[in-house]
């Protein structure tokens, strides 16, 4: 089977960790590196997440790299109303002796890039911040990244804000700079991200596996919780940011179009990634008035079943 170097940013949190799980698991999947980066949790919280998710994944040497403690601009916002104070929901994983390199983020992709020989898939599902100081400081790395897949916007709702996705909220300047850097970007963003989705009685039988990794993902699937009509939390079983990761593998599951996007800076809808999806030009085009805009494959609908399917046997590979 062909292979995909691919580095992975994460700010590991519930389910950063079941796609580290599936990264690591995947036989298509060379897994060169993972970037930390300040999001779902506190940046040392997320570098110890991903040490130990990573161990109960039975990784091999991987290098793992701290990176940016806050957003470029605005102040760090974690998201532990979601994935509890410890980035995990409470679950507890063995002490690691694995511990990050000592270079940070920005260092350790832009060593990876350059030594690899082969073009490489950078997979964010975190704010973008590290990647848009790797592409800033050292921008002779652009051609070395085949393509930036990530986990963020919308093109309907968001969750962060009636219009902005979390990790794109989260850093929008970060996000706006990856957009705009000419590689080739891909979103798969909350309109499949929130219809992948295993079910109750599957998430309860994999708790109950004879495998460590099987096991570890039962538990992270049952804190993906959501707020019924009462507030009361109602489980939803999404596979999340494992979802892209398996965007990466089996891109046929997904509709996917290749539209402009651009990132909101300012105002009620700060965070909101705009994708134009009219058939026809508007009124903006017609006067003048629109800036340019670089294109981005965005998914816009998923076979969910067969992404549960291939989550759940490519995490049975684990042992």
């Amino acid at each position: 089977m062909s292979h995909t170097n691919v580095l992975l940013d994460v700010d590991t949190g519930v389910d950063d960790a079941m796609a580290i799980l599936f990264a690591v698991a995947h036989p298509a999947i060379n897994l060169l590196g993972v970037s930390c980066v300040a999001g779902n949790a506190a940046l040392p919280q997320v570098v110890e997440n991903t040490v130990r998710v990573l161990d109960a994944a039975g990784a091999g040497d991987i290098p793992v790299a701290a990176g940016a403690t806050r957003p470029l601009l605005a102040p760090a916002r974690d998201a532990s109303h979601v994935h509890g104070s410890d980035g995990l929901g409470g679950i507890e994983l063995p002490s690691t002796t694995r511990r990050s390199v000592a270079q940070g983020s920005v260092a350790m992709l832009r060593e990876q890039l350059l030594a690899s020989s082969e073009p490489v898939t950078i997979i964010a599902l975190a704010p973008q911040t590290n990647l848009a100081l790797l592409l800033r400081t050292h921008p002779e790395v652009a051609e070395k990244i085949e393509r930036i897949l990530f986990m963020g916007g919308s093109a309907s709702v968001g969750n962060a804000t009636p219009t902005a996705e979390f990790n794109v909220w989260h850093d929008p300047e970060a996000a706006a700079i990856v957009l705009d850097s000419g590689i080739q970007t891909f979103m798969y963003g909350l309109d499949v991200f929130n219809r992948v989705a295993v079910p109750l009685e599957t998430s309860e039988a994999l708790q109950m596996s004879g495998k460590r990794a099987e096991r570890l993902a039962g538990a992270l699937l049952s804190h993906r919780i959501g707020m019924g009509p009462g507030r009361q939390p109602v489980y939803t079983g999404l596979i999340g940011d494992a979802g892209a990761v398996c965007a990466l593998v089996d891109p046929d599951a997904l509709t996917v179009e290749r539209l402009p996007v651009f990132v909101e800076l300012a105002g009620a809808s700060r965070g909101q990634t705009v994708v134009d999806r009219r058939q026809f030009p508007g009124e903006d085009r017609m006067h003048g008035l629109h800036s340019a805009v670089g294109l981005t494959d965005v998914a816009l609908e998923v076979d969910a079943e067969r992404y549960v399917e291939l989550f759940l046997r490519t995490v049975a590979l684990l042992d």
